[in-house]
């Protein structure tokens, strides 16, 4: 089933398989024991091709730990979403891939969890999840996000556009273009009530670019995906659609876990590749 899945949807996968090799670490940050299945036999192998590409044997580590990355942003918005949810009853995660919070975390009696991503990628998690009952009322809705016409369709499926929500762009926004980031932000904006937020991850216009990331950056853009859009910025780019942003960097005090061992440089110092976890309210 994975052969009808596009470029960015199969990265979904190498994210899975991340999530099953952190699962069985001693120090794990989180356990999600469906990451094994929803990786199936492709994860693994994409995961190998980044490794690879991004840190070749024999040469000095130049970029953080890619598992130690995912396994920080994973728990990151693990915990994000688990205490928003104690008061925004509404759930959706945009751009959703093989995630399986629905079904590993446990939620507020209330909450609707709503998840939207092409039909081949929902499909798939259909058949590999079909055993097991997710833990929040849960609806998938089948769209392309930069496609019109998903907004009906979330309604439709129970969103309250005027009941507080809480949205997740997680491994979304760096596969865009700029102009479809603005025009999704501008579409979540509309379907948003004051006191709402939006979580994701973004990278800064040097990750586009540096020569450190190269290698990985050639394999995703030899898989059909490439890195388009990263901003310096993310507090601007989400001021300009009225949503104030609190951002953090993995290895920051609140996005550490004991996980990151590399520097943080301070934000004004330039040249250096930069993630950025982003929590940004709606005013």
């Amino acid at each position: 089933m994975t052969e009808t899945m596009d470029a960015v949807g199969r990265t979904a996968l190498l994210t899975a398989a991340m999530r099953t090799l952190e699962s069985r670490r001693p120090d794990r940050l989180y356990v999600d024991p469906y990451a094994q299945d929803l990786c199936g036999d492709d994860g693994p192998k994409l995961l190998d091709e980044v490794w690879g590409a991004t840190f070749p044997p024999h040469r000095r580590r130049a970029m953080p730990n890619t598992l130690d990355v995912n396994a920080i942003r994973t728990r990151f918005f693990d915990d994000l979403l688990q205490r928003a949810s104690q008061d925004r009853a509404q759930i959706v995660s945009a751009g959703a891939g093989v995630d399986s919070r629905p079904y590993r975390l446990e939620w507020p009696p209330n909450v609707r969890y709503f998840e939207i991503d092409r039909p081949s990628v929902l499909d798939y998690k259909r058949d590999r999840l079909a055993r097991v009952r997710p833990r929040a009322a849960h609806r998938m809705i089948a769209a392309d996000l930069t496609a019109p016409g998903w907004e009906r369709r979330l309604e439709a499926a129970g969103y309250d556009a005027k009941a507080p929500s809480v949205w997740l762009l997680e491994g979304v926004l760096p596969y865009l273009h700029e102009n479809d980031v603005h025009r999704l932000l501008q579409r979540i904006r509309t379907l948003t009530a004051v006191g709402s937020l939006v979580a994701g991850d973004l990278v800064n216009a040097e990750a586009l670019t540096s020569a450190h990331a190269r290698g990985q950056l050639d394999v995703f853009a030899r898989w059909g995906c490439p890195w388009r859009f990263g901003t310096d910025e993310p507090e601007s780019l989400f001021d300009r659609h009225r949503f104030t942003a609190e951002v953090v960097q993995p290895g920051d005090p609140s996005a550490n876990y004991g996980r990151w061992r590399d520097p943080v440089p301070p934000r004004g110092v330039a040249g250096v590749r930069r993630i950025f976890l982003v929590c940004a309210e709606r005013r």
